[in-house]
């Protein structure tokens, strides 16, 4: 498989698969339609190509670009039944594909794992994809890290997985005391040191590489983020590359 981040940040999110067979998809759609197509042609791929777009849940940045862009390309969208109903995803019914939060796919030669996590949405669920034993796991906007998000990781042979805020700026930060309330608590985001205890405890030796996403503009840095991480040397056996996603450039594509 290849992968790639082409956005990933508290404005805008969006994952991109393609399978050794050429066929792709995407993981949310919130940046929009035209910052699509230009991040997908930067990567060498075709907007024509995308089989599927798998929406995880119904905040505006993970969904702000998918009606224009499914309808533009003809693309079937998929959500949990509660995400369609909770929020205008897309106006064309017959792009519209109900999953539940707990669904194994057959899409295109690969299964695609649908999990359900702790988040302030109608049905927030993740995905894990998988191809010749490969897996690959797509995990944002999880208050904690619950028992799916951590058997997820087990599992994974290549992680996204978010490290939203570091704990001390997003207290001492602007953000009203509501707001920060919500970030910390079980249906917000994990934070970075949620994060790298998740992958320290859990992850196995097999992960190759964790690409640290959804990081806060304003309560975390990438260098805070990425130390964070330093925590990983306490096991001799796990040993991936760390690297960051952010919002405004894709990352580059990542063979798995």
């Amino acid at each position: 498989m290849e992968v790639c981040a082409l956005a990933s940040g508290s404005s805008g999110n969006c994952f991109f698969v393609e399978t050794s067979n050429g066929d792709s998809l995407l993981i949310d759609l919130g940046i929009s339609c035209k910052q699509t197509q230009t991040r997908l042609e930067n990567i060498g791929k075709k907007p024509e190509d995308i089989g599927g777009i798998f929406i995880t849940h119904e905040h505006t940045d993970h969904i702000r670009g998918v009606d224009v862009f499914a309808r533009k390309f003809n693309i079937p969208v998929f959500a949990t039944s509660r995400t369609f109903k909770d929020r205008f995803v897309v106006s064309d019914d017959e792009l519209v594909n109900e999953i539940s939060n707990r669904d194994i796919l057959k899409f295109k030669g690969i299964q695609i794992e649908v999990f359900s996590k702790s988040h302030k949405a109608a049905d927030p669920v993740s995905y894990t994809i998988v191809e010749k034993n490969k897996r690959v796991s797509i995990i944002t906007d999880a208050g904690f890290a619950c028992q799916n998000v951590k058997s997820h990781i087990k599992d994974a042979d290549f992680l996204f997985l978010e490290s939203n805020h570091d704990e001390k700026m997003l207290l001492e930060g602007k953000y009203p005391w509501p707001t920060k309330k919500w970030i910390k608590s079980d249906l917000g985001h994990l934070s970075n040191n949620q994060a790298s205890l998740a992958v320290l405890e859990h992850a196995p030796k097999k992960l190759g590489n964790v690409v640290l996403s959804h990081i806060s503009q304003h309560n975390n840095t990438l260098d805070v983020a990425m130390k964070s991480f330093n925590v990983l040397k306490e096991r001799k056996d796990l040993k991936p590359k760390v690297l960051l996603s952010t919002r405004e450039t894709p990352t580059p594509l990542f063979l798995v």
